[in-house]
């Protein structure tokens, strides 16, 4: 190996390539899983969105005459179910914000206090708006940090007005965290007045009483499912749906969303690593090839060992240790250049890339299996060659 580094090298680069392949891409898979596992933990997996509509209900309830909707009596009813944690009603729209000169449009939503505490929400200023606030249908409202650095930036937001449709709303709080949100922008761009006020100063309703969605929270030590048959019985019965009709609402389990988003983000970590393994299998073809040259330009020297009284296995576990050495440094090499990789994505703040112990120890342990499966037939093709034919081998 050493007489011949050239060689040694290009053998190396193979298995180099492979095993980078293969931790970086386990690393960005298992990354991406926990990426997905953040994501849907800040939405919260056991929370439930009920929204007005079903399959067929809204065209056949507005033919009668009553089109599909959810009331502040129907999250009332809602929230004294004993299977569920709580429930909160919300209106939601797109408004003109401004303060001073600047402007800029974002979805707004009314809600009442009990939506704080269902999706976990955390005050990074001021405080949440209290039940007086909703009753008096209170301009108050609570922004997202975004929100506040780009209409405050420097400033203390509390007490400042943000006009929303030139309606001036004082800001009582700014929520901290951020992570995409399943029924609107990014927790840091949300903005967030009582429902009262949103229906009083923004949202002109010719049905008062009518809210355009419901989020419900399942109660940590129950079944959901069972929550859902509580949610989908009560509903049926306040909206006087008969038997054989179709809900004029449908609820969205999140639990189901993050089962689904598991099983794909776990097959596409998997499909990453069958590519990496594909680049690793490659270089070992390179290395058997490597290996039969070596063995051809060294049969003088095989011959020679064998005439002075080595046997077919030290033959045999000499080709074969060279290919594992071989293997082996190529995997540190490999391993080191993909955490050189992983630490340049990282810190180019796009995307959190960590390697892994486990995922080292699979590379090592990939690299010296490859090592010994395609070491092998050239090892033992060399512990096969006669003395005698060797030492006349030009």
């Amino acid at each position: 190996m050493s007489a011949n580094r050239l060689r040694t090298a290009l053998t190396m680069l193979g298995i180099i390539i492979g095993i980078t392949s293969v931790v970086l891409l386990l690393a960005l898979g298992d990354s991406m899983q926990r990426f997905i596992g953040k994501e849907l933990e800040a939405l919260g997996t056991n929370m439930l969105f009920i929204s007005p509509g079903g399959n067929r209900a809204a065209a056949q309830r507005m033919r009668a005459g009553a089109a599909p909707a959810l009331t502040l009596a129907d999250a009332a009813a809602l929230n004294s179910l004993s299977s569920l944690a709580g429930a909160a009603p919300a209106l939601q729209g797109g408004f003109k914000l401004a303060v001073g000169n600047e402007t800029s449009s974002s979805s707004v939503s009314g809600v009442t206090p009990a939506m704080f505490k269902i999706r976990n929400w955390k005050m990074e200023l001021g405080s949440v708006f209290s039940e007086a606030d909703v009753r008096a249908a209170s301009r108050s409202v609570i922004i997202g940090h975004k929100v506040a650095d780009q209409f405050f930036y420097k400033m203390d937001p509390l007490g400042k007005y943000i006009r929303i449709e030139n309606v001036a709303f004082q800001v009582v709080g700014v929520l901290h965290g951020e992570g995409k949100q399943i029924d609107g922008p990014d927790l840091s761009e949300l903005v967030l007045v009582p429902i009262t006020a949103a229906r009083a100063h923004l949202i002109r309703n010719p049905f008062p009483d009518n809210v355009h969605y419901v989020v419900a929270q399942g109660k940590s030590d129950g079944n959901l499912q069972d929550a859902i048959e509580d949610i989908n019985e009560t509903l049926r019965d306040r909206h006087h749906i008969k038997f054989e009709e179709p809900d004029d609402f449908r609820i969205d389990n999140l639990a189901s969303f993050a089962e689904t988003a598991g099983k794909i983000s776990a097959g596409i970590a998997a499909l990453l690593g069958l590519i990496g393994a594909i680049s690793l299998v490659v270089g070992g073809i390179g290395i058997m090839n490597i290996m039969l040259v070596s063995v051809t330009e060294r049969t003088r020297e095989i011959g020679i060992r064998m005439a002075i009284g080595a046997k077919p296995r030290d033959v045999l576990l000499q080709f074969l240790t060279e290919a594992v050495v071989i293997c082996l440094a190529g995997g540190v090499v490999g391993i080191a250049i993909a955490m050189g990789l992983a630490a340049a994505i990282t810190a180019s703040g796009k995307f959190d890339v960590m390697i892994s112990l486990s995922a080292v120890i699979v590379a090592c342990g990939f690299s010296s299996l490859v090592g010994v499966f395609f070491g092998f037939y050239p090892a033992r093709r060399a512990s096969r060659l006669l003395p005698v034919d060797c030492l006349r081998y030009e």
